[in-house]
């Protein structure tokens, strides 16, 4: 047995468990709310699957946990295909996390033009297949250095090309692109209803993106919390400067969007681009 792969004896008895591998990167929470909840420093089973849904949800948690600390005692293979899982029109999960990640969430859009891929998922064949099924990758979209992931060997395996801010592109120098700008007011266009924004603060080269004014990918510079019904950032994983990401949100309520997909944390409900605007200069005047 791996080290640290016992069982957590916080997790519900029976089948299903999650072990001491896990790194508290949130991810399975995401898929499985209620069903996987956090006690301590991990996450654990509240309750073992009891219904389709319930085994469902445990199979997303299991197919993205970065470390592999989802699993059962009597060692069930994973259903074909769990992953892409749709979450709103051409809009998927990708799951299977990248510990380099830290966990961090990855997004595959599917476009006439080109698929999108924001964020970059393990390269594993799970998801190899059913890309190429659904078109390949046209652009990877990296909004910030520390979720590239395995960004470079997706670019190479589908001639993608690569996009990353300047300011981050050390942590990707096969990026084909570097957007430029610092601050939203300096977008860049990318065509076909896709715009990158730069928004520094977690890092210097954050970027997020919009698609069709509707969606924004926005990587680890801000999230939803459905606890609250609102939206949140994260002081203590800031890493080039608070005030400046505060600036950078600021400008972006100037952009038009009505659900987020984040990198760390849940994605967000529809909503009105009214509401989403005034849930983000809520989250300003709190930070």
């Amino acid at each position: 047995m791996k080290r640290g792969a016992e069982r957590n004896p916080a997790s519900a008895e029976g089948d299903w468990l999650i072990d001491k591998r896990c790194i508290d990167c949130g991810a399975a929470r995401h898929v499985a709310p209620g069903l996987i909840v956090r006690r301590g420093e991990y996450s654990v089973f509240d309750r073992q699957p009891s219904t389709p849904e319930e085994m469902h949800q445990a199979w997303l948690a299991a197919e993205l946990c970065p470390t592999r600390s989802i699993r059962t005692e009597s060692h069930l293979r994973p259903p074909p295909r769990v992953y892409p899982h749709e979450l709103a029109e051409g809009v998927h999960l990708c799951g299977h996390n990248h510990r380099s990640s830290f966990g961090a969430h990855s997004y595959l859009v599917v476009r006439p033009s080109g698929n999108l891929l924001f964020d970059s998922p393990q390269f594993t064949r799970k998801l190899v297949a059913p890309f190429e099924e659904m078109g390949g990758i046209g652009k990877i979209l990296l909004s910030h250095r520390d979720d590239v992931a395995d960004a470079d060997k997706w670019a190479r395996h589908f001639d993608a090309e690569v996009h990353i801010h300047r300011d981050d592109r050390s942590a990707a120098p096969y990026a084909t692109h570097l957007i430029e700008g610092s601050s939203p007011a300096e977008a860049t266009d990318l065509g076909d209803g896709v715009r990158a924004i730069p928004v520094p603060g977690h890092t210097k080269g954050s970027v997020v993106f919009q698609v069709d004014e509707t969606y924004l990918f926005t990587g680890d510079s801000l999230t939803w919390s459905y606890e609250r019904s609102a939206m949140r950032a994260f002081r203590e994983a800031c890493w080039y400067s608070w005030s400046a990401q505060k600036q950078s949100l600021i400008g972006l309520a100037e952009y038009t969007f009505a659900r987020l997909f984040s990198g760390h944390g849940p994605w967000s409900p529809h909503r009105e681009p009214q509401e989403m605007r005034k849930l983000l200069l809520e989250l300003t005047e709190r930070m």
